[in-house]
Parts: C-alpha cells; structure tokens; sequence
C-alpha cells in the first residue's frame, strides 16, 4: 500500500490496485502494527541485562516489582510478558495520578446511582449492583488464580498513596465500607460484585475482600519524585537505563526479524539522539523504522517523517 494515502486536495483519493489489495476502496488503510492490535499473542521485548533475576526475586518472594526508567522505555511491556508466561492474562491496569485515590484502586460506590433507581421503583437496587471493584481490589478479590496488575507512573501519586497500598497488600484484605454495613447483623452474608474486568461473580464475604492469592503487582516510576524507605524496602528494584546502539538493534530485531543498512542507520541516529540528552521513547524508534521498512520512502520522504516521529518527549 501507498505511503501517500492522503494529498490534501480534499477530493477522493484514487488508490492503485495491487495483486494485495486487487480492489482498494479510498477508505482502505493499511493494518494497525502487530504489536498494537488487540488480542495480540505476548509482545515482542528484548530484555536487558538483570531483568529477568529481578522478575524471578519478585516473584519468588511475592514482592511488587518496582520498574524505573525513562518514558516509553518498555515498562509496561514486562508485565505483559508476565501473566503471558504465568497463564494469568488479561493484566488489570491502574493509571495513577495526582488525584488518585486508594479507593479508585480497591472499589467505587455509586450512591447517586443507587438513589437515582430507588426514586425510579426499579426492581432491583440491592447495592452491589452498584458497587465495581477497582483494577487492584479486582486482583485481590480472584479466588481463581492469582492476577496481575499494572500499577502505571506511581511517581505521580500524592505521598501518601505508596504505603497505602503496600499495607493494604501486606494484610491482603479490604473492606468495602457500603457493603460491611448492610451485614452488621449478618456477617457470613456473601455479595457478588462487578471486578475492573468486566466480570459480575467476583464473591465478597462479610463485606470484606481476602485475597487467596497474593497477585503479581508490577509498579512503573519515570523517575519524576523519590520514594520513603519503606516503600522501598517492600518492592523489589529494578532501573532501567537508556539503551545503546547494541540494544536498540536487538529490539528491532526481535520486531522486524533483521536490521539492514538504512535501519542501522535509523538505529545510530536515534542512538545519539540519546545520548545527547533528548527524552525518547523506544516505540517512536519501531514505529519509524516500520514505517520505513514496509513503504518505499525517497530519502527526502524518510527525512521528513524522521523528524515528525521522532520529536522528543521533553520538546527539547
């Protein structure tokens, strides 16, 4: 397919047929990346040195995994690789910021909601209809197997967030405030409940989840704050540092299959770019070097789309 699926003159585009695509219509657009689509089988990473000890400490001990390193450097991509080889897939995932709470993480009560159905006589307000347990209360709360669970950019929690959330994983159970109330008087009274997955039959006694399997928590910091010692002391460590030319091939290598001159190229250029100081993140080098790889780019064209893809995270 056509690089230049787009002209601006504002008038339908007249695609080319190919034996590919025999009959293209204007709409036609070529397949997202493999390592974008959903469903996808585990994804592709090259892994650095002292990684895997890291993963295997973590999960040996049943610590949370504390990854630090620069934007876009594959954080997230290791717990995906995790509950891929554990059989523990789909990772649950918790995007943390300035305003997160504890509560986000564990449930969410929707009182309004509630209030709004018993003022309409619906048949049903029982109220764990409207609770939904969040993406770590969801891992908690699996009686099946354990869960993992991504705990994105805790470097942008409030302070206090961090131990919070170690101490409710250290005693491995929470209440559900709107729930204990309901079985004060009744505290074998089970209540099932929606998880962050989409699930409805996650079993809530008593009010209170009890994990029975301690999940697999993986923690991504980008460096932007440090952390109290005893936060510290319950994560297993792991920085990972920029990455130099040797690297970057091997991830290119481990997407593409091979690297040839103009990808080395590509790969030395971003290399230094590194080294200068520019905050980059490695997908901007895949999807370059993609895009170049499967379309027939003029020198100029592959100029042009270099300087757009890899304009640095920082603007600098």
């Amino acid at each position: 397919m056509s690089f230049d699926l787009f002209e601006g003159t504002g008038r339908p585009r007249r695609p080319v047929p190919s034996p590919e695509h025999p009959d293209p219509r204007p709409w036609d657009l070529p397949d997202l990346p493999e390592w974008r689509r959903r469903g996808r089988s585990a994804p592709k990473f090259a892994m650095p040195n002292g990684l895997i000890a890291a993963v295997n400490t973590a999960l040996n001990l049943r610590r949370p995994l504390l990854l630090t390193g620069a934007a876009g450097s594959g954080k997230s991509t290791v717990v995906e690789l995790i509950a891929a080889e554990l059989g523990v897939a789909p990772v649950l995932r918790w995007h943390i910021t300035s305003k997160t709470t504890l509560q986000a993480g564990l449930y969410e009560y929707d009182a309004l909601e509630r209030l709004r159905a018993t003022q309409n006589n619906d048949p049903d307000t029982s109220i764990e209809r409207f609770v939904k347990l969040g993406p770590l209360g969801t891992a908690l709360a699996d009686r099946e197997k354990p869960r993992a669970v991504l705990i994105d950019e805790i470097d942008k929690s409030d302070l206090d967030l961090p131990g919070d959330m170690l101490n409710v994983l250290e005693a491995g159970e929470f209440e559900i405030t709107p729930l204990w109330r309901t079985v004060r008087a009744d505290a074998d009274r089970d209540h099932l409940v929606r998880g962050a997955d989409g699930r409805e039959d996650y079993l809530v006694s008593g009010g209170t989840v009890r994990t029975e399997h301690y999940p697999v928590i993986v923690f991504t910091s980008n460096q932007e704050r440090t952390f109290p010692a005893p936060f510290l002391r319950r994560c297993v460590r792991y920085k990972m540092d920029p990455p130099d030319e040797a690297f970057l091939t091997r991830i290119v290598t481990e997407h593409l299959g091979g690297v040839d001159e103009r990808q080395r190229e590509i790969i030395g250029d971003f290399a230094r770019r590194l080294r200068e100081g520019q905050e980059m993140a490695i997908s901007q080098l895949i999807e370059l070097v993609e895009l170049v790889t499967s379309h027939r780019l003029g020198p100029d064209q592959v100029n042009e789309v270099r300087e757009i893809l890899l304009e640095p995270l920082a603007g600098k």
